[in-house]
C-alpha cells in the first residue's frame, strides 16, 4: 500500500475456532513480565549516537547488561543517528523479523546549486515506488543493481540549497544514493548531508527510545536499589519487535510441539490475520499474546481459515523456551 510502511498495513482478524487458555501456563500479561525474564528476552529502541558503528553500540549494551548476546536489527552507518533496535540474548532471534517492516528516515539533502522549489517537490515525489539502486562506493555490500521500494517522500522544509525531507523505504535502501539520484534528476547535483532514522517497524522515535546513558543508569538503579521502574520503560517484551507481522494464534495444545520445531497444522489454528500470502513471514502466538515462533505461511489467509487438514506454516525461528507449555504428545517410550 503506497504512502505507509508495511508495518502499518491494516489487517482484520479471522476467527477460525474458539478455545480457552490454561492460566497455569505461560504469562497472563506481557506488561508484567519479570525483569529477569526481560533481561533474557527483551528488546530495546536505542537512540544511536553519531560516531560508533552499530556493532560497537550492541557490544556496549552487552557489557552494560553483562549479557551473552545483544544483536541489532538493521545496520546504521557510523555517522547516522536514530533508532537502532536491539535484542538481548534470546530476543536476538526476533531481529530478522524486522526486515519486511519498513524504515523511516529524516534526511537533510544539500543541492549543489539552487533549483526552483516546485521542481524540487515534483522530482522528489517521482522517487517513490520501486526503484533501481546500486549501492554507493562507501558500502559494505556488493555493488550490484537491485530493486528497492520507496513508500513515501515528504518534504518538511526547504531553505536555500538544503532540503529537509522524510522518507519511508524498504530495508536495504541507500538514502545517500537516493539523494544523489534526486540531484541528477534535477540537473544540479546533490548529496546527503545528515541522516536520522526515526522508525523501524513498531520502534518509533520518542516512544520507548533511550540513550546509552539512560539504559546504563536504569540498569544500575535496578542492580543497586532493586528499582526496575526506569529499566521497564526501555526493556520491552520481544513481542514488540514482531508486532508488525501478521499473526496466527494457536491452541495451547500446539505450543510445545511448535517449540520443538514441528510445523503448524490446520487444526492448531484458532484465529489469524487477514491479508496473509503464501511465503509471508507470520508471528505464531498463544491466546495470551506470547510469541511462540516466526513462521512462513504455506497458503493465503482465506484458505488457511477453511483448511481442515494439512500444514499451514513452517517454522523458521522458535522464540519461546520449550518448557513454558506442557508437552501433550506421547513419545515412543510412552
Amino acid at each position: 500500500m503506497p504512502g505507509i510502511l508495511p508495518a502499518d498495513q491494516p489487517r482484520e482478524t479471522i476467527i477460525r475456532a474458539v478455545d480457552t487458555t490454561d492460566p497455569d501456563y505461560g504469562f497472563s500479561s506481557l506488561t508484567e513480565l519479570p525483569i529477569d525474564f526481560l533481561l533474557e528476552n527483551g528488546v530495546i529502541a536505542l537512540d544511536k549516537p553519531a560516531g560508533p558503528t552499530s556493532h560497537e553500540v550492541a557490544t556496549w549494551v552487552r557489557r552494560i547488561f553483562d549479557s551473552e548476546r545483544v544483536g541489532h536489527g538493521g545496520t546504521l552507518d557510523p555517522g547516522v543517528t536514530g533508532i537502532l533496535p536491539l535484542g538481548v540474548n534470546n530476543a536476538t532471534k526476533a531481529m530478522q523479523a524486522l526486515l519486511p517492516a519498513g524504515k523511516e528516515y529524516v534526511c537533510i539533502m544539500e543541492l549543489h546549486r539552487r533549483a526552483p522549489e516546485d521542481d524540487i517537490r515534483d522530482i522528489v515525489q517521482e522517487f517513490t515506488g520501486k526503484l533501481y539502486q546500486k549501492p554507493p562506493l562507501r558500502s559494505a555490500v556488493r555493488r550490484i543493481l537491485r530493486v528497492r521500494e520507496i513508500y513515501y517522500n515528504e518534504i518538511i522544509e526547504m531553505k536555500g540549497r538544503q532540503v529537509l525531507f522524510k522518507v519511508g523505504c524498504q530495508a536495504g535502501t541507500y538514502i545517500r544514493k537516493l539523494c544523489f539520484d534526486i540531484g541528477e534528476a534535477l540537473g544540479v547535483g546533490a548529496h546527503m548531508r545528515e541522516l536520522r532514522r526515526t522508525r523501524v517497524g513498531n520502534f518509533k522515535e520518542n516512544i520507548h527510545m533511550c540513550s546509552l546513558y539512560d539504559l546504563k543508569d536504569a540498569y544500575h538503579f535496578w542492580i543497586e536499589d532493586k528499582d526496575d521502574t526506569e529499566l521497564r520503560k526501555y526493556l520491552l517484551p520481544m513481542e514488540f519487535a514482531i508486532g508488525h507481522l501478521p499473526e496466527i494464534v494457536v491452541r495451547d495444545s500446539a505450543v510445545a510441539a511448535i517449540c520443538h520445531g514441528a510445523p503448524l497444522a490446520a487444526n492448531g489454528v484458532l484465529n489469524l490475520s487477514s491479508g496473509i500470502n503464501k511465503g509471508d513471514l507470520v508471528a505464531l502466538k498463544t491466546l495470551k499474546g506470547e510469541a511462540i515462533a516466526i513462521g512462513v505461511s504455506k497458503d493465503i489467509s482465506d484458505r488457511i481459515a477453511k483448511a481442515n487438514t494439512g500444514i499451514v506454516a513452517d517454522i523458521q525461528r522458535v522464540l519461546m523456551e520449550r518448557d513454558r507449555y506442557p508437552q501433550l504428545w506421547k513419545s515412543r517410550s510412552d
